[in-house]
């Protein structure tokens, strides 16, 4: 989908360029004063804009899609008309003969003519090998990096060294620097760190300029990186705009890698021989030496960081926010079957009319939110619950189900009783015997549609007979009623007599005292006798010893 309404935002809100709105929007910077250029011929401004979602304004700016485009032209190799120019004969106008003729055979492409192909090709070798001295103004930039020495924490009981990230921020005006230490380079940590450096600065810079990592850039490109939708929400919450480095170019972001190198040598070379065993008390010592650093004296002008800060760039920077931004992490999903999208092994529920569709799911530490096309269509508060839990809105159910769900176990005890008595009990104990009565409804009404088939009268006694075998399922009284078994004479179990045999010795045998000596040892008197007396018995009938004799 376009991102018309993010160019609007980074226009009219944020007062961004086209260059830097297309670097921050991962799109072409024609494609930028394509869509202001539309949106100033419908009379669309951003305050219009605000209150329409994506499509709403897609559809108000795009009418005529493809009338009055300029032609495509084909691309020119810059790189191998310096090469070429470098051997002997070869001049610009031979070149371009090359050019033209190779652009022959792509139809849909025109060529430049020979005037504009010199111009585009001088205007190309002007920025080879040039180092711009970047000016920076006023609260406009903050750069951000990782280092690459990383500062230790140990564990105190196993005495494990682990390696841990250091962040560092730095503003582009006054070189007023933050520092400090994460687990890793992952979305909360990043995030996390990006945060607490707008608190610590306690303004906002109007461009944040990070490394093309992953959790910054979901999709790493030279020229139109994709930035990763939970860090260009959090932009988007402190009203700044992200724009960042290109790859393996660390002179996009100077400033951050001279902050990273001084970091180095004043904050990791100062605690190089201290012990840490945690990461608060890591970032304590980081923060005793960041206030020293920020108040060390600069060798070359007055002041030091921190009253250049003061001074140029607090003036100039926007206040935070009165909400801080809280961490939301985003996926796809798909809609099931059963109008409910899974999150981290639980599932929530959407309105049934999206069944099959692709929804974004956006999750907080409190809540979990569903968007179709931008919209949101559910909000639920996150469940913690064991997995497998469903957290469903009767709201999002069809009206069948909602009916079916507003059913009462009593409601269905009475239903079952107009089968027959007999149903009606067996439908009380299936409800009383679950830990939800809900899942007993399915057992219920399968057996109250058995009624149907083989009447009212034979369901009675199928249950009947369930219940006094001790088994009221669905599939007993079915089995019952396929076998005939309910119209089966009731035979009640007959009580069996004792059985009578010189080897059993019955319950008198342990209730009789035997006289005890009270110099001898009862209990293996007794088990020696008893084995004496058993291997007796057993030669008497002609078994061996330690086996019962059966008649």
């Amino acid at each position: 989908m376009r991102k018309v309404r993010e160019v609007l935002r980074l226009k009219f809100e944020c007062g961004r360029s086209h260059a830097e709105i297309a670097t921050s929007a991962a799109i072409g910077e024609t494609t930028v004063g394509d869509y202001l250029a539309r949106a100033r011929k419908v009379g669309l401004t951003w305050d219009d804009a605000r209150g329409l979602s994506e499509a709403e304004v897609e559809a108000r700016l795009f009418r005529d899609v493809g009338r009055n485009e300029p032609p495509a032209r084909v691309s020119i190799d810059f790189a191998w008309v310096h090469r070429e120019l470098s051997r002997a004969g070869v001049t610009l106008q031979t070149l371009w003969v090359e050019y033209r003729d190779g652009a022959a055979g792509q139809t849909a492409l025109r060529p430049y003519e020979y005037s504009r192909f010199c111009e585009l090709y001088a205007a190309w070798k002007k920025k080879l090998g040039v180092v711009m001295r970047q000016v920076h103004r006023a609260g406009e930039k903050g750069f951000i990096d990782y280092s690459g020495k990383r500062p230790r924490i140990v564990d105190q009981l196993t005495g494990e060294v682990t390696e841990v990230e250091l962040f560092v921020a730095v503003l582009g005006a006054s070189n007023y620097t933050f520092v400090e230490a994460t687990r890793t380079q992952r979305l909360a940590d990043f995030v996390g760190s990006t945060v607490r450096a707008f608190e610590y600065f306690g303004c906002l810079p109007e461009v944040l300029v990070p490394d093309q990592l992953r959790s910054a850039v979901s999709g790493p490109d030279r020229y139109e990186p994709d930035i990763n939708p939970t860090y260009l929400e959090m932009a988007q919450h402190y009203g700044v705009t992200v724009i960042p480095a290109r790859p393996r170019k660390p002179r996009d972001k100077a400033k951050v890698e001279g902050g990273v190198l001084l970091a180095q040598r004043w904050i990791l070379a100062a605690i190089r021989n201290r012990t840490f065993f945690s990461l608060a008390e890591l970032n304590a010592a980081i923060a005793e030496l960041l206030e020293r650093f920020n108040t060390r004296p600069f060798q070359k002008l007055d002041g030091c960081r921190r009253s250049a800060f003061e001074a140029i760039d607090r003036p100039a920077m926007r206040p935070l926010p009165p909400r801080r931004y809280e961490l939301a992490e985003w996926r796809h999903a798909k809609v099931n079957i059963d109008y409910c999208v899974a999150y981290e092994h639980r599932v929530y529920s959407v309105p049934y009319t999206l069944v099959g569709e692709t929804v974004e799911i956006r999750a907080t530490a409190r809540a979990v939110e569903i968007l179709h096309r931008s919209v949101r269509v559910a909000s639920h508060a996150r469940s913690y619950g064991a997995k497998g839990t469903a957290v469903i809105a009767d709201e999002h159910r069809p009206r069948s189900h909602r009916e079916y769900g507003k059913w009462p176990p009593r409601r269905m005890v009475a239903w079952a009783e107009t089968i027959g008595e007999h149903v009606g009990e067996l439908a009380r104990q299936v409800m009383s015997h679950r830990t939800h009565p809900e899942t007993g409804y399915r057992t219920c009404l399968g057996v109250i549609r058995l009624a149907d088939r083989y009447g009212r009268d034979r369901v009675d006694a199928a249950c009947a007979r369930a219940l006094r075998i001790g088994s009221p399922t669905a599939k007993s009284v079915t089995a019952i009623l396929k076998n005939g078994l309910d119209r089966a004479p009731q035979v009640e179990p007959r009580a069996r007599a004792p059985i009578a045999h010189e080897h059993i010795r019955g319950a008198a045998y342990f209730e009789k005292e035997e006289p005890s000596d009270p110099g001898r040892d009862d209990s293996k008197t007794g088990r020696d006798e008893d084995a004496r007396d058993g291997d007796d018995g057993a030669r008497d009938v002609g078994v061996a010893p330690g086996r019962t004799a059966l008649h």
